[in-house]
């Protein structure tokens, strides 16, 4: 994976707690971005699919889950 530099403006004493403890800013910011991405993409990808959603919980509260004759559990 290709980096790029970026410009983040972040609070002056979190940073120097963060510079005093040695942890390393920018793979901080970049796990906790990447972790606010995938949130936000599933977010989104349940409001698109909301309706087939709901529609399936209904289908499966009616008629119970495909298959479930044939579960051991």
């Amino acid at each position: 994976m290709a980096r790029i530099k970026v410009n983040l403006t972040i609070d002056s004493e979190v940073a120097e707690a963060a510079r005093s403890l040695g942890l390393n800013m920018s793979r901080l910011a970049e796990t906790a971005i990447a972790e606010a991405t995938k949130a936000e993409r599933n977010r989104l990808w349940r409001e698109e699919n909301k309706s087939k959603i709901s529609s399936y919980a209904e289908e499966v509260e009616r008629e119970g889950l495909a298959l479930a004759k044939y579960r051991s559990f």
